[in-house]
């Protein structure tokens, strides 16, 4: 694994505190095998503790899901926010930072998108609210800025059209590696701006 593979996961990309390596590890386990398919003894083994040296961070597999989960959707919510913000006033300039920011997720956490779309309903249900919670707000950035491109659109169409374009970029763990990094984001870019504002 490089050190930007699923870096959502970490405060500190170039220095992850034995915490993150163990979200990591889990995220690529997980991602591998599902969640239901992978043991604590696992995680472990994959950072070079014992099982039970996991417990002092995590209390058990599903403890490591939701954080894992709530992460990556804490900083999509917020990394979205950010990057509208300083698009300026533009709506087009706006979308075009959410999809440069959506591209570059996608890119370096396939794993986190394989997990998210495969075990999201394996989470408890506290955790799961927030995790939905967290992802309505991220789609509302899109919305709002998708509205202001296409001023006769009823909300739904915009809505839609945000998760259309998820699923565009989202489909990076399947994709990506067929083309070298630059190019992927290039063309991944351009796909989405075009079904954004087709």
């Amino acid at each position: 694994m490089t050190s930007t593979r699923d870096a959502a996961l970490h405060a500190d990309v170039d220095r992850p505190s034995r915490r993150e390596q163990i979200l990591r590890a889990a995220a690529q386990l997980f991602a591998e095998r599902g969640s239901r398919a992978v043991g604590v003894d696992d995680v472990g083994a994959a950072v070079g503790v014992t099982g039970p040296a996991i417990y002092r961070h995590f209390s058990s597999k599903d403890a490591m899901l939701a954080e894992m989960l709530l992460r990556i959707s804490e900083r999509l919510a917020d990394g979205g926010r950010d990057r509208v913000a300083a698009a300026g006033a533009d709506p087009a300039a706006q979308l075009r930072a959410l999809i440069d920011f959506q591209v570059e997720f996608a890119l370096d956490n396939p794993a986190l998108i394989v997990v998210h779309d495969r075990d999201l309903t394996s989470l408890p249900a506290p955790e799961a609210t927030r995790v939905r919670r967290l992802q309505r707000q991220y789609v509302e950035v899109w919305v709002t800025v998708l509205a202001r491109l296409h001023p006769g659109a009823e909300a739904a169409d915009c809505r839609a059209r945000a998760h259309a374009v998820f699923g565009l970029i989202n489909s990076t763990p399947h994709s990506a590696g067929r083309l070298g990094r630059p190019a992927m984001h290039d063309l991944l870019a351009r796909m989405a701006e075009a079904a954004a504002t087709a």
